[in-house]
């Protein structure tokens, strides 16, 4: 059962790894740098969202092995 959560938690830690870096600070997916619009649309919105899913994910797993 331990080593489920630790394979979870290894495999959310990757994914939020990639989702962060995906996230590319002042210029999104293809966004130019003198853009007025700040807003998240499309694939961009989606991984902006994911990562706080992942996040949890990890986070949940960390306390779930704390108690175990």
């Amino acid at each position: 059962m331990k080593n489920t959560f630790q394979i979870i938690q290894s495999l959310s830690a990757f994914v939020l790894i990639i989702f962060v870096l995906l996230q590319v600070r002042g210029t999104g997916f293809g966004r130019s740098s003198n853009s007025s619009s700040f807003t998240r649309r499309g694939v961009e919105k989606m991984v902006f969202k994911l990562t706080f899913v992942v996040t949890a994910i990890f986070l949940i797993m960390s306390v779930i092995l704390l108690f175990i």
